[in-house]
Formats: structure tokens, sequence, C-alpha cells
């Protein structure tokens, strides 16, 4: 069981299936600069990769967890919904957009599930639907990047509509859908069924301590180095890779002796030649902008004062991505969101730097909860957090103002 759950763990978080580089990784092939605009041919090719390349985890999530068996016998697309799947409209066919609309394709029947497969509208899902004994039957089930790192703009219906690449898609819960499988243990089913929607714990396959972290977005990284939450190396192929074989279960080998991480799935590697494709696709998508009237603008011009001087903000979120993340990391010490929930260790411990690098702000309105644990779920939150932690005095006025500056970045 213990080689079962080193192979897989759904992407995360990371972020984004969006990560960082490091030295300690020989196996990392030579990738654009973080601070470089991709090619746009390049990130073309990254799209596709993102969004329908599974590196040949399907070895994984059929062959040893059977997967496809649970989707087709008790998955329907209600269910799958309600677990935080989306589906992307615009793959769907007038035919089907007209069944669900008018109620003669069922949303509670595996079948329609499988169809939607078929049709590849499940975001972040791939699979290969064969005709056995004259019926649509999936053999073969994996994931992609998309699954935790995309959602929809419910432009159709709540979990439909088009797609928001690099978007965190925090109403999936990872935990539940991989409890679903016969394979695990009791045990290990409780573990992952505690995470909760949007969270999930990239190292508990090697350390086995049980502390998910929040999906981060996949956007806003041009020009930061440090792309995950611990900093663990300085461009997004180091995560890819990490995501890919350790916790997709893609074929290929991720190494890094600070960690004493070392996984090979397979003989042949799918992951190294796609990573220079994928990291220029993620480089490209720019972070939101925050939507026409949802904040104050002239108390947003007041906290960004407040952002500069009492609240303290741009000692560390300072430049033009409001991180300082490229020159430092910050020991737990000086964080405010530890000591973790349920007196887990701190994440940081179970990191390879050991240290946090402060996050960039783009797009911060898009993606509670906050910190790198979901501590704060509103913004408001936060600011109480470092007002109570820091010892900043600000007035109710000041936070308010605060909150109205992050809400507009």
């Amino acid at each position: 069981m213990k080689t079962q759950l080193r192979n897989f763990l759904a992407v995360s978080i990371l972020a984004a299936v969006a990560g960082c580089g490091s030295s300690n990784n020989n196996n990392d092939v030579a990738t654009s600069s973080a601070d470089a605009p991709p090619d746009p041919v390049l990130a073309a090719q990254g799209k596709e990769i993102f969004r329908s390349d599974t590196f040949g985890d399907e070895a994984f999530w059929t062959d040893t967890l059977h997967m496809n068996d649970v989707i087709a016998s008790a998955v329907d697309p209600t269910t799958a919904l309600s677990v935080g799947l989306k589906v992307d409209a615009e793959a769907l066919p007038p035919a089907v957009v007209q069944g669900i609309q008018d109620h003669s394709i069922s949303l509670t029947d595996p079948a329609t599930t499988v169809a939607l497969l078929k049709l590849n509208a499940v975001v972040g899902v791939k699979g290969t639907v064969e005709t056995v004994n004259g019926v649509d039957t999936l053999t073969h089930v994996g994931i992609t990047c998309a699954l935790c790192h995309s959602t929809v703009d419910d432009s159709f219906a709540p979990g439909i509509g088009k797609r928001l690449d690099g978007w965190a898609n925090r109403d999936l819960n990872p935990g539940a859908i991989i409890a679903l499988s016969p394979a695990l243990s009791a045990n290990a089913k409780a573990i992952y069924s505690s995470w909760g929607a949007g969270k999930y714990d990239p190292r508990f396959n090697f350390d086995g301590l049980n502390g998910p972290q929040v999906i981060p977005p996949a956007y806003g990284l041009l020009g930061v180095h440090s792309i995950t939450s611990t900093g663990d190396g300085s461009d997004i192929a180091y995560w890819n890779r990490y995501v890919a074989v350790t916790q997709m279960g893609g074929l290929g080998t991720f190494a890094d002796s600070r960690t004493g991480v070392n996984v090979t799935n397979g003989t042949t590697d799918l992951v190294s030649s796609k990573l220079p494709a994928l990291q220029a696709y993620q480089l490209s998508l720019a972070a939101p902008l925050p939507p026409t009237g949802s904040f104050d603008p002239a108390s947003a011009a007041r906290g960004k004062i407040v952002f500069e001087g009492a609240g303290q903000c741009s000692t560390c979120h300072s430049g033009p991505t409001l991180t300082d993340a490229n020159i430092r990391l910050h020991a737990p010490s000086e964080v405010v969101s530890e000591p973790e929930p349920n007196g887990v260790a701190s994440y940081a411990s179970r990191s390879a730097t050991k240290q946090y690098r402060t996050a960039p702000l783009a797009g911060l309105w898009q993606h509670a909860p906050y910190f790198h644990n979901g501590s704060a779920a509103t913004l408001e939150a936060v600011v109480d957090t470092y007002n109570t932690k820091r010892l900043l005095g600000l007035s109710d006025a000041q936070k308010t103002d605060l909150v109205q500056y992050l809400k507009s970045l």
C-alpha cells in the first residue's frame, strides 16, 4: 500500500501543477526563464498538454486504483459535480446541450458520465471509451493538470461552462474522489475523506502526515521564481515533474536529495519532453482582473497607503509581482499562518527548503481561502490575523480599506 500511495496523489498544489525548478533535481530539462515572455508556439503546445496529457498515469488510476470501474458504476454527473468536477460546455454538441436542458439526458445515470468522458468534456479527466458487447465502456481513465488547476465560468449551469485555465478548482474534493477507490484501506479512505474541498496534501504519500494545503492558482507566475508555498525550486518545471510523477502517477522519474524523494514509474519517460511547453503555457496565464464593482476604488486607494505603511505588507509583498520570493524565503517563525490546524507539523518542515515564500498577490480576490493551509477564510480574516499577530494596531477603517485594496489586485 505504501508503494501505491507513493505513486499517486492527484495533481496539486501547486501548485498547479505549477511549481519550481531546482539544481538538486538532475532530471529537469532546459526550460524557459520565469522572467522571459513565453514563446507563443511553445505555449500553444503546452495548452494541449495542460488540458489533455495524462503522462501515462492511466497505469495508476486504472490498473491500480480501478477508478474506471468506480466511475462507470457509481459516478453520475450529479455526483461528479458535487465533488467539484467540472464540465467543459464548449465540448458539448448541440444535441447534448438540448438533452440536458429538456432533461431527456439523465444527470443521475453513470452512463451519462461515460458519455461526457467520450466527448472529452470532463475537465482534467481523460477517459478511453470502447464499445464492448454493443455498450460504451470506460476501459481506461487518467487525470491531467487541469483537474486541480482549471475551473469553469458556470455560464451554462453550476459546474458547467467555459474553461478557466490556471484558476484553482477550490470546489474540487480530491480526497473524496480518491477515497472512492476499492484498492484503498478503510484508514486511507478516512484520511483522504478528511481533506475537504479545495485541499490536497502533496507530501502525505511520503511522510504520512495529514496536513492538506489549499490548491493554488497556476496563473500570474511570469517573473516569479519560487512557485510553491515553500519555494522548493526556481521554476515551474520542478513542481510539474514532482506532481506528474509522484502525485499523478505519470511515467517518468523525479528525484530530490533534499527530501529523499526518488520515484520512477515505468520504463518510458512521458514527462521530461513536455516540461518546456507546459511551463510556457503556465507562464502565459495572466491573473484575472477583479470583476467590475467588486471593490470600492476610493477605499482601495486608501488601503494602498495602509499596505505600504502602517500595515507593513510591502516589507515582503514588494516589487512588480508583490513578492520578495525571488530574493529570499522566510523561516516559519516569520509567518502568521502557523501553527498548522489540528496540530499538524509545520508544512515547511516537510519541504525541501524548510521555509516559506511570500505569495504573489495578483488575482487575490479569486482564490479564497488564504494562506498555504487555508486557515483564513476571507481577506478580512487575513487582515485580522496579521493585525493581531504582528501587533499592528490598525483601526477598523484601516482594515476595511486594506481589504478593499487587496480585492483590487
